[in-house]
């Protein structure tokens, strides 16, 4: 089955209430879809935008079964292995043993945790942005270990090796995802409150 935004949305909901992890779904949405258009698989921003949303679909339930429940709910909603395999991957190592194959997957575990401790960073801000952060005061706060300590360092640096990327690119090609669509974002998790 393909599916579109909004049937995405409606499975996400489903299983999703929290404002933090409906935050979260929806900047991983518009971090992938940033990568797939930076990375030239612009014809499949769409596909990378709904495993952005739906990548953490059994956490806020069952965070004990992460990346496990979430294919089992996907099978029983008929969605494409495809999609199954790219969102289930980025639990590889942690939860699952489905490996990141495809440069998506692999975008998802490199920038998953990442999009975690930027975000925490520009709370940290005065403007409580990204817009104004700098390459350099991400790197301070990922060097910080006691700072926003349940985002993986570890899984991070893996994801760089993944990617084959040197760990700045990946921070900095991130940050500029988040810079790039904060409005975005910041309009989507407004849509909610409304």
């Amino acid at each position: 089955m393909s599916l579109s935004r909004q049937q995405a949305w409606d499975l996400l909901t489903r299983y999703n209430q929290e404002p933090f992890h409906l935050r979260h779904a929806i900047t991983m949405e518009h971090v992938m879809g940033w990568y797939a258009r930076e990375l030239g698989h612009g014809d499949r921003e769409e596909f990378w935008s709904i495993v952005g949303l739906l990548h953490d679909l059994d956490f806020e339930r069952w965070p004990e079964e992460h990346c496990v429940r979430s294919q089992q709910l996907m099978r029983e909603a008929g969605l494409d292995e495809e999609l199954i395999h790219a969102t289930a991957s980025h639990g590889w190592g942690i939860t699952v043993d489905v490996e990141p194959v495809h440069e998506m997957e692999k975008v998802l575990f490199a920038s998953d945790e990442l999009s975690g401790l930027i975000g925490a960073a520009a709370l940290m801000r005065p403007s409580k942005s990204v817009a104004d952060m700098e390459l350099k005061s991400l790197k301070k706060k990922f060097k910080d270990k006691k700072f926003a300590a349940g985002c993986s360092r570890d899984i991070i640096r893996k994801g760089a090796d993944l990617l084959g990327w040197p760990l700045d690119q990946l921070l900095e090609r991130t940050l500029h995802a988040m810079q790039a669509e904060e409005g975005a974002i910041e309009a989507a998790v407004a849509a909610l409150q409304a």
